[in-house]
């Protein structure tokens, strides 16, 4: 079995302080890659209030958020920029 394909992602915190360059295959989603770039960036995983904290990445060539669902091959391009964004609920 050949090795997957994967194409280079350039991740930064929603400060644009921190960036993460993530090797991420193409035929993950980007729910599942969203999820190992959190991991590997150290994001905060829970709000102050101990809620967990769910995050969105906004595609800046495009200027959207990406859906969980998407997969990472059909709309992503080798080194696109993606910035990291905790969702804010207001309560």
């Amino acid at each position: 079995m050949g090795k997957a394909e994967t194409i280079t992602l350039r991740v930064q915190d929603v400060s644009e302080q921190r960036e993460f360059v993530a090797d991420v295959p193409t035929e993950a989603t980007w729910g599942e890659a969203m999820a190992s770039i959190v991991k590997s960036m150290q994001l905060p995983t829970n709000t102050p209030d101990g809620e967990e904290t769910v995050y969105t990445g906004r595609l800046e060539r495009q200027g959207r958020h990406l859906h969980p669902s998407e997969v990472v091959g059909d709309v992503l391009q080798n080194e696109d920029r993606i910035v990291m964004q905790p969702e804010i609920t207001a309560g």
